[in-house]
């Protein structure tokens, strides 16, 4: 791996975050993959690789099968359990240090920013960690993790599910007027292992550019936001970002 040394800094990205009040990221798959973490689609290995997302992560396949969706978000969670954030983790952290205003929007649910020291989070996908009444939406602090069958809620009897955001439904109302917010009022915005390809996620690096925001992409492949992007640093985020601290001492 390189060192961070090695990646260029455009001087005028150096000179725009020196001068910034308020800074915003918005992280992707790409950042946890740096850590072990297996894509959505990825993790569909072995027993699971013969199944359709869509039979794993919507309410209807969890009306259809709770079980076997339970199951396969259990052996998930074991796995980002063993994972460790990676320097591109720590890096964000560390910037949120160093702004008045800092706000991490993550499309993660695996929860590596907040072991890394991330505080001021927005997560629009949710966590994997939590699990929630799947009748009332509650999220359930406490509940028997290796028990048999699927727990259920001990409010009202009804299954618990993980706090994720499947298909077929919204982002949660609040993160993502969160977001929205953040992206509108940033000056600087860090789009990091994303292909911001996505919406609503992906309407947010649109609308911090047409805010007046400078918009920095951080992502060892060319994406659709690569053009549009005022400095694009390519690399992985593990190596560019801890440079982009450095950069700043």
């Amino acid at each position: 791996m390189s060192e961070p040394s090695a990646v260029p800094i455009d001087p005028k990205l150096v000179a725009a975050l020196r001068g910034a009040k308020f800074v915003a990221a918005l992280t992707g798959a790409g950042i946890s993959a740096e850590s072990g973490i297996a894509t959505f689609r990825d993790a569909q290995t072995g027993l699971w690789a013969r199944f359709d997302p869509r039979e794993l992560a919507t309410p209807s396949a969890f009306a259809r099968n709770p079980q076997r969706v339970w199951d396969w978000y259990a052996w998930r969670r074991e796995r980002v359990a063993s994972a460790e954030p990676n320097p591109g983790h720590r890096a964000l952290a560390a910037l949120e240090r160093r702004f008045p205003e800092f706000v991490l929007i993550t499309q993660n649910v695996d929860g590596l920013h907040q072991r890394a020291g991330s505080r001021n989070m927005v997560e629009l996908h949710g966590n994997i960690a939590r699990v929630k009444c799947s009748r009332e939406g509650t999220v359930v602090a406490r509940w028997d993790a290796c028990g048999e069958g699927v727990p259920r809620c001990p409010r009202c009897g009804a299954y618990l599910r993980p706090d994720v955001v499947w298909f077929e439904e919204m982002l949660p109302e609040d993160a993502l007027a969160t977001a929205e917010d953040a992206a509108r009022r940033c000056e600087v915005l860090l789009v990091v292992g994303t292909s911001a390809e996505v919406y609503p996620a992906a309407a947010l690096p649109e609308s911090a550019r047409a805010c007046g925001a400078i918009v920095v992409e951080v992502n060892p492949e060319a994406t659709p936001l690569s053009e549009r992007a005022h400095h694009v640093l390519r690399g992985p985020a593990g190596v560019v970002l801890p440079a982009l601290v450095s950069a700043l001492d």
